[in-house]
């Protein structure tokens, strides 16, 4: 059985496509169908397959030409076509357009499956060596860069798929979850990685700059402009234009972005005539497009337009199998830059570092470990008591939280404790402090307070008896 890819059938005769797809379907192959050229390049543009089987010979666009559309969209993709007869010359056309290979008909349906496996077979070589490729030229892989959970193993596999196409991609994230570093990953494994990535933060620049950094403009367009300067947009063509926090641009903003995006073209801020561009673009935010685009705060047809291909990125809380190994990875690096050789992280620091929530992402975690690594001593473990000294004003994630709590790590008489008890005895202190500080918030209502901690009422009500913490309003 295959392992589910996706197979896109199409010919303009119905009892072909049904044979067809009984036949990949008992292999495992997921079937999508199309009866003629130009509904099949749709298709392919809207859900990207993992192969395709044509007919050549179809009304509207033959299949050698919806082929050649195809590969504009997503060339590493196999096509393989089929001719009726046995017509070698046209086979031959075929193979020199692009086709990975060709079949007559009538088919034997042993040898089409034979030709589709090749055919994914060498697709998933091709994305292996483009990864090694990447590597070897200095940029580390994302495993290696975001960690190996199942949540984010999903992430890589999207990239893999939509980086060797011209899809528009939207990132979604948390702040510090990694989205420029997807957004670099698709970049270097796509057929544009010799081209430039060029980055800019939407939400940085005040919209009186933003329109002359994205287009350029010519020498005296406005007071200061000196001499003609190329926008972020022009210097990307050829390569890929990453708009982080897009949801930050006016709608004015917005309509410009849409028709250089559109015509393939901009014009420099009092330019006169139009620069042809050719660039791949990559958007991301923390705000679901749709959302601002139900709220009026962001186009619809730009959203329709940039909504090609989604890649969720998980919050760090909810892949905490990689918390660990970045932290393995940071502390390396740091050690390096800093010039220190601490050796790891004791077991109640790694504790401590898997039960926090995280608010700020990866981000977060490398200046947590960063301030550790500084404070720690050489030839010493990190110990959780290194993470709270950082975090001496302890923060909550909670978003109804205002303030910050100061935590005083002092005991009376440190004769009496040895290191262990007295980090369990701050940490105790910090969950009883958070959860009374919580019950004020909320007026004593145990409910309300457990979930704004993210815990169940029965762990409530057992910290509450355990710490015997006595609430009146």
């Amino acid at each position: 059985m295959s392992s589910n890819e996706k197979i896109l059938v199409v010919d303009d005769l119905k009892d072909m496509r049904a044979l067809l797809s009984g036949v990949l379907k008992k292999d495992g192959y997921k079937i999508t169908l199309a009866d003629d050229g130009l509904s099949a390049v749709e298709l392919f543009r809207q859900e990207l397959s993992d192969a395709v089987i044509m007919d050549i010979k179809m009304p509207g666009i033959d299949g050698i030409e919806a082929m050649k559309r195809m590969k504009k969209i997503a060339p590493a993709v196999p096509i393989i076509l089929m001719t009726a007869h046995g017509d070698v010359s046209t086979a031959v056309h075929a193979v020199k357009s692009g086709a990975y290979d060709y079949v007559a008909k009538p088919f034997d349906n042993e040898k089409i499956i034979i030709v589709l496996k090749n055919a994914l077979s060498e697709l998933k070589l091709k994305r292996e060596i483009n990864a090694l490729r990447t590597d070897g030229k200095g940029r580390t892989l994302l495993s290696e860069l975001m960690g190996s959970s199942d949540e984010i193993k999903k992430v890589f596999n999207q990239v893999n798929h939509v980086a060797p196409t011209d899809f528009t991609v939207i990132i979604y994230g948390e702040t510090g979850s990694g989205k420029e570093l997807i957004a670099r990953a698709i970049h270097n494994q796509s057929s544009r990685s010799e081209g430039k990535i060029v980055t800019i933060d939407c939400g940085a620049l005040p919209e009186t700059l933003l329109e002359s950094e994205l287009f350029g403009y010519e020498k005296g367009a406005f007071t200061g402009a000196e001499k003609r300067k190329e926008g972020y947009v022009e210097r990307a063509s050829g390569g890929t234009l990453f708009l982080d926090e897009i949801g930050n641009l006016s709608l004015q903003m917005q309509g410009k972005l849409l028709r250089a995006i559109e015509e393939r073209r901009i014009k420099r801020l009092g330019g006169k005539d139009d620069i042809e561009i050719d660039v791949r673009i990559i958007v991301a935010g923390n705000k679901k497009l749709g959302e601002l685009v139900r709220t009026e705060e962001f186009r619809e047809d730009l959203f329709h337009r940039l909504n090609e291909f989604t890649i969720e990125i998980p919050a760090l809380r909810n892949r905490r199998r990689d918390i660990i190994h970045l932290s393995k990875r940071f502390l390396n690096d740091i050690n390096v830059e800093l010039n220190k050789s601490i050796t790891g992280f004791s077991t109640s620091a790694i504790e401590s570092l898997f039960n926090y929530n995280w608010p700020g992402n990866v981000r977060e975690l490398k200046n947590v470990i960063r301030k550790a690594v500084l404070l720690c001593s050489d030839n010493a473990a990190i110990e959780a008591y290194d993470l709270l000294i950082i975090k001496s004003k302890y923060k909550t994630d909670l978003p109804d939280f205002r303030e910050e709590q100061l935590i005083d790590t002092k005991i009376d008489n440190y004769d009496e404790f040895s290191l262990k008890d007295i980090v369990k005895k701050n940490i105790s202190k910090i969950e009883r402090d958070v959860i009374t500080d919580v019950l004020k918030r909320t007026g004593g209502n145990k409910s309300k307070a457990a979930r704004m901690l993210k815990i169940d009422y029965k762990t409530m009500h057992y910290k509450i008896k355990e710490y015997g913490i006595k609430f009146t309003s």
